[in-house]
């Protein structure tokens, strides 16, 4: 076990140290961390045997609950409300009739029998939500005729039905005696039901405040997040789906300190998907790839060329899209993460097969990631399809579900210079808004013709500052033996990257200069640019 958290705990840290350099690179940073796995692995330099199935799966199915449930979490039905009901036919429909379409090429073209080739077809045949989420936001790719929203969806909602057809094609070739409709009646209607039900007794139990603290709100989110794929599965229904539908039904509603909960969900769906494409990585066994490379070039490039553009043109043709939304749209079914789970799956349930199906899936998802997700920038912005003009951060729910609002209150005293005048006469921004004035035991809902008193406590209103890409702002706390005490700002040796704009002294606030001198208990409001931290 020391050792596993051993290299557990390195393999994150190095992943979190090297974020802000993979999201530079032209290919997609997932596909440097099935790289290190492979790099720990058997035949890497580290050489660390790793060839558990079962436990593979099991990581690798639960860490795709928290994707799912995150992929509809955070989607905003609002941004998406153009375009849901063809997201949605393409990851029904197109799902179905890309697997269909690679399975005739399989076996016509490899010589596969009919059983082995759809089951190619359905363990490849959706798009991949973690790879898809990655590329839109790590390259800030926003999207022409809310094509992003749609790609966020499609590829959020489409594995359960990858996962249905799979299973079909497992229990047919394993002897069972399978009847498909209602198979698959079963598995949507109660996955549909589970998660629906579950996300609504999940909001009313989180709108009756029974929990004392925020940390046991989310707790109990991520406690149903288990449960929107356990007990749906456990009475024969769609996990994958119920968890999306659940993530979908919460993050449309509005419940108190949500913010806090999709920020958490955040960090465990990144460190899900690192997980996931480092086990995958780990797990294989490069000297065997070979074997498989030729089939899975063959099938990469029909999915990509023939069989995904054909399924999104004919599904597409009713909504009268343009040229180059079809592209993008055809272009962006990246396979990944979910084709390689399902394909663990069978090879656990014994599907014997003439490729070794992990392996051929692999391969393809290889392929798909290094080709497609690394041009897919450049595809969109050669078919005119990026909108310099929108934000791509807005079609998912932390960025616009809450509005990021910090109150400020300000002292009146005789002295102030505010006191005595009427609001209206007050040099306040557009952006800044007086919301309240308290006046001994009274509570002022304020106009432009109040006249602030000596003693009056403003309550101002504006939008908080937000670290962006090169600049975040960070406090350090001026104690009692701090080595800044009792200097002057012009003897620090500030870096000349930070800039102390603002001094926190009790009650006061102090736009400082460098004769200001620090004092104990200070807080100082330090503006940090580019990825270095400023040091006290």
């Amino acid at each position: 076990m020391t050792g596993v958290l051993l290299l557990t705990g390195c393999v994150i840290l190095l992943c979190t140290l090297m974020g802000r350099f993979l999201d530079r690179l032209a290919v997609p940073s997932l596909l440097i961390f099935i790289a290190l796995g492979m790099f720990f692995g058997e035949d890497g330099l580290l050489r660390i045997p790793f060839n558990d199935y079962n436990a593979a799966n099991v990581i690798c199915s639960v860490s795709l609950i928290f994707i799912m449930f995150y992929g509809g979490f955070g989607t905003n039905l609002k941004a998406a409300r153009p375009v849901v009901v063809q997201s949605v036919i393409l990851s029904t429909l197109g799902v179905a009739g890309t697997a269909g379409l690679v399975a005739v090429f399989a076996h016509y073209a490899l010589s596969l029998p009919w059983m082995e080739s759809f089951l190619i077809g359905s363990v490849i045949s959706s798009t991949d939500a973690a790879s898809v989420f990655n590329i839109l936001r790590s390259k800030k790719l926003a999207l022409k005729y809310h094509t992003d929203s749609l790609l966020e969806i499609e590829s959020g909602s489409n594995d359960p039905i990858s996962y249905m057809l799979t299973t079909v094609a497992v229990g047919i070739m394993g002897g069972e005696s399978v009847f498909i409709p209602l198979l698959l009646l079963q598995q949507i209607a109660i996955g549909i039901a589970g998660g629906l039900l579950l996300g609504k007794v999940a909001i009313w139990c989180l709108r009756r405040g029974m929990f004392p603290s925020e940390q046991s709100q989310t707790i109990f989110v991520f406690a149903a997040v288990i449960l929107s794929y356990a007990l749906p599965s456990a009475f024969g229904g769609n996990g994958y789906l119920s968890a999306y539908l659940c993530g979908i039904y919460m993050g449309s509603t509005k419940l108190p300190q949500k913010r806090n909960m999709v920020h958490f969900f955040d960090v465990v769906t990144d460190v899900a998907q690192v997980l996931i494409f480092f086990l995958l990585g780990l797990l294989v066994t490069p000297m065997e790839l070979p074997a498989v490379l030729l089939p899975a070039l063959a099938v990469m490039v029909f999915l990509t060329f023939a069989a995904r553009p054909a399924a999104v043109a004919l599904l597409m043709l009713p909504f009268r899209p343009t040229l180059g939304q079809v592209g993008v749209v055809s272009w962006a079914g990246l396979r990944g993460v979910a084709s390689i789970v399902f394909a663990i799956m069978a090879v656990l349930e014994g599907v014997e097969m003439r490729y070794n199906l992990f392996n051929l899936v692999f391969c393809i998802v290889l392929l798909s990631i290094s080709f497609q997700g690394t041009l897919l920038p450049r595809v969109s912005a050669k078919l005119s399809m990026i909108d310099q003009t929108a934000d791509v951060s807005k079609t998912f729910n932390d960025y616009q579900e809450e509005s990021d609002i910090d109150f400020i209150k300000v002292h009146v005293d005789k002295n102030h210079p505010w006191s005595g005048k009427s609001l209206k006469e007050l040099p306040i921004p557009s952006d800044l808004l007086v919301v309240m004035v308290a006046r001994r035991e009274e509570t002022i809902v304020p106009n432009g013709s109040t006249v602030l008193l000596p003693g009056d406590l403003l309550v101002l209103a504006a939008r908080a500052f937000e670290d962006r890409e090169n600049l975040s702002l960070q406090e350090i706390v001026i104690e009692k033996g701090h080595k800044w005490r009792g200097c002057s700002l012009r003897q620090i040796p500030t870096r000349s990257n930070a800039l102390i704009v603002m001094i926190k002294r009790g009650n006061e606030t102090i736009i400082p200069s460098g004769g200001t001198t620090l004092q104990t208990g200070d807080t100082l409001v330090i503006a940090q640019s580019n990825t270095t931290q400023a040091t006290a």
